[in-house]
């Protein structure tokens, strides 16, 4: 249950796990430095908030909403989004660590990731049209049964897709790197 309602406010350099943050609803806040690691955020709201160098990674989020927020420089290692509120998920991602995080069946279109790593992240099943990779590491990324439509691929590296196995058309993608769409085969490109 919601108990209260947050607006307009910057917390700075706060250990969350020594200060807990009240559930409830924070709209238009800003998060520096925070360490929300390990945290229990469950039934959290995020509105419009923004988030820089925090470290989320291990953080509960079951029910947790994220609506158009914006994470930077942040770590948010193992991170399980498809706990959160699908429902009303729309975030923005620029140098962030999400390695070994999920997104399973999660609804991501244009969602843009800017120079993340995102190394083993789950994408099984998630709607991805329009989802933009900028300069981001997908090394060990799983796309399975992804609808990848319209998605930019252009200046990222590592990625392995199968072409057979996701919905493709009309994603961008550029040479060298689009020999990861053929990594099921095989095949040696030199």
């Amino acid at each position: 249950m919601n108990n209260s309602f947050t607006e307009s406010k910057t917390f700075q350099s706060i250990n969350l796990a020594q200060q807990p943050l009240p559930k409830g609803d924070y709209e238009d806040c800003k998060f520096v430095n925070c360490l929300f690691s390990n945290c229990n955020l469950s039934d959290t709201n995020f509105l419009e908030c923004e988030f820089i160098s925090c470290d989320f990674s291990l953080a509960k989020i079951l029910n947790t909403a994220f609506r158009e927020v914006k994470f930077k420089d942040c770590k948010l290692l193992g991170l399980h989004f498809d706990d959160c509120n699908k429902f009303t998920f729309s975030a923005q991602f620029e140098g962030c660590q999400l390695n070994l995080s999920s997104f399973y069946k999660m609804n991501l279109k244009n969602v843009k990731f800017k120079d993340c790593n995102l190394q083993e992240v789950d994408f099984t099943e998630s709607n991805a049209t329009g989802i933009v990779f900028h300069k981001c590491n997908l090394s060990g990324v799983v796309f399975d049964k992804t609808i990848l439509e319209k998605a930019d691929f252009r200046t990222s590296f590592n990625y392995s897709i199968d072409p057979e196995n996701n919905r493709i058309k009309k994603a961008k993608f550029s040479l060298p790197e689009i020999a990861g769409l053929l990594d099921k085969y095989g095949i040696v490109i030199e």
